[in-house]
């Protein structure tokens, strides 16, 4: 694949970086002061959103000319533990909102994770037969396999 030149229509658009902008936390220096022109946040923010809509995976990255792979991941993982995402989803909620276009009637909070109370009971038989065929079950009539095999907890003189 080649570098896009154009945007695809992955990318933020300004109105949206100018808010994800103001809540990013500063930049640390390097130790030594040398390094590497560091990628700029944009690209990162553009890279991180690419991945997190599509579902690709990071080292997809590289392919795309946004930003590349570890770049990206180390900036998510920074921002992520700075807070970047849940500031930004929740400075998202308050602005929808404040135009009243949450209707927030018929949302819940509580919910629960339980059987159906008419689910019924399974329709079939638990098999056990690749348990029996390694001798690791036990039959109702017998006493407990041993490793020697005699199963009556005598052993033959040797």
């Amino acid at each position: 694949m080649g570098k896009l030149k154009q945007d695809d229509g992955w990318r933020l658009p300004d109105k949206i970086w100018d808010v994800m902008e103001t809540i990013l936390p500063p930049r640390k220096a390097h130790p030594l002061g040398c390094h590497n022109p560091r990628v700029s946040d944009r690209a990162a923010m553009d890279a991180i959103f690419f991945v997190l809509r599509t579902g690709s995976q990071w080292n997809a990255l590289n392919g795309t000319g946004i930003c590349s792979s570890s770049s990206a991941h180390r900036r998510f993982q920074e921002w992520g533990k700075a807070g970047v995402f849940e500031q930004f989803w929740r400075l998202g909620l308050l602005s929808l909102e404040a135009f009243d276009e949450i209707d927030w009637s018929w949302l819940a909070l509580d919910g629960a994770m339980t059987k159906a109370p008419l689910g019924g009971e399974k329709n079939r038989p638990q098999s056990y037969g690749s348990r029996q065929r390694r001798r690791q079950a036990q039959s109702a009539d017998r006493g407990a396999w041993r490793a020697g095999g005699d199963r009556s907890g005598r052993r033959q003189p040797a």
